[in-house]
């Protein structure tokens, strides 16, 4: 072994016995920088994130020893996953109420369970109402009335088709439809109950009603949902939520379908973020016409985030961050490394936007590079510098030197 190998595999002993030694005694113990500070003499603040740095030299053997390896300086577009929790809901603007418009007692009961998928059309109940026969009796006495009048006499003739279309309507606005008033107005049969049906395909999601119950106008009988679109909501980190916007597309793995994926996009993002967790709920609509999504599922919600269209990338692990200033090692002639600041951007999974500092194409140090970094502060005459007993050490008297 090398001279330069027993000095870099020294070197890491130390680091990580130094970092024992400050976990252990938290408040005694002397971190790298303090000691840093120390062998520079004069114990002030100096520093350490890039000014007191030299460019290192390894060989080939050397740098495989410590595990040294590189990569380039990407351009191109970056992206990243934003991931979210989310539960299935009906679309609400498909959620419709059943109530009835006048006071009365239910006769029949259709529907009588809930989760019962029905048709547009379909009877649900009949509501027996007196209020309900005393229209259909007026409508009728109204009716004889407008056929005795000559329309001749106009006023009388007026008055009578004006109660008549007041029967009428007031008939419509209890939901009795045309055709059952037209048909009412040609049998003179009075119909005792008035039936409510389902306004769409769909699902009963509540139910609220038993044969023989006593109505009032405006109770809640049942609550139908049309699930062939339904909603997946989940909450966004305030970090991501720029990324996330309405028209965006998304992609959901649901817990009841594993390794399957379902597209969707963004249908709404809250106007406000919750002041506790700083998160703010999305939307995502989903197509369900074949009825496999059920409200209350769990799944989640994933979004590719275009950050930028064109920008330069390294992988995160080959930027050095010193807490002052961020760091590569470029790759230089003949084994150099020369630590290069560099401005660092928006972080994209396991990669780094770098603003400034380096080119496309530059080759850098990707791993060991706090290895290659410690060297190149003990180049400089940095942190553990002019240690005795450690050959080749930067800074070490020349006398030390000759010692076999």
């Amino acid at each position: 072994m090398t001279p330069r190998s027993l000095w870099l595999g020294a070197t890491a002993a130390l680091l990580v016995g130094a970092c024992g030694t400050a976990q252990e005694q938290p408040g005694g113990g002397m971190t790298a920088e303090e000691h840093a500070r120390m062998s520079s003499g004069g114990g002030g603040v100096r520093d350490t994130a890039g000014a007191g740095r030299q460019t290192v030299h390894l060989t080939a053997d050397q740098a495989r020893a410590v595990g040294v390896t590189y990569t380039t300086v990407e351009r191109g577009p970056l992206s990243r996953t934003v991931r979210t929790v989310g539960q299935v809901v009906p679309a609400e603007p498909n959620l419709r109420d059943i109530t009835p418009k006048v006071d009365g007692f239910v006769e029949e009961l259709y529907v009588n369970a809930t989760g019962q998928a029905v048709r547009r059309g379909q009877p649900l109940l009949t509501l027996y109402s007196p209020m309900l026969v005393a229209a259909q009796q007026e409508l009728l006495s109204a009716g004889r009335l407008a056929a005795s009048v000559d329309s001749g006499n106009r006023e009388p003739w007026r008055a009578a088709q004006e109660l008549l279309g007041a029967a009428r309507r007031r008939l419509a606005y209890w939901d009795i439809s045309s055709e059952q008033i037209a048909r009412l107005e040609q049998t003179g049969e009075i119909t005792k109950a008035l039936t409510l049906a389902a306004p769409f395909d769909g699902v009963v999601l509540e139910k609220m009603v038993v044969a023989g119950q006593a109505v009032m106008a405006g109770m809640k009988l049942y609550r139908l949902a049309d699930l062939s679109t339904v909603w997946i909501e989940g909450d966004v980190f305030e970090l991501d939520l720029a990324a996330v916007r309405v028209g965006a597309a998304a992609r959901v793995e649901l817990t009841a379908f594993p390794g399957r994926s379902f597209s969707g996009r963004v249908s709404f993002v809250w106007p406000v973020v919750n002041p506790e967790s700083r998160t703010a709920r999305i939307r995502v609509g989903l197509s369900n016409t074949a009825g496999a999504f059920k409200p209350g599922m769990y799944g989640t919600l994933l979004f590719e985030a275009r950050l930028r269209s064109d920008a330069l990338t390294v992988p995160a692990q080959a930027v050095v961050m010193t807490g002052a200033r961020d760091l590569v090692f470029l790759v230089g002639p003949e084994g150099s490394f020369e630590p290069r600041e560099v401005i660092v951007g928006q972080r994209a999974g396991d990669r780094l936007e770098i603003l400034d500092g380096v080119r496309a194409g530059d080759r850098i140090v990707a791993s060991a590079n706090f290895l290659v970094d410690a060297e190149s502060r003990l180049a400089s005459g940095g942190a553990m510098a002019g240690m005795p007993g450690m050959p080749d050490m930067p800074g070490m008297p020349a006398a030390e030197k000759k010692k076999p």
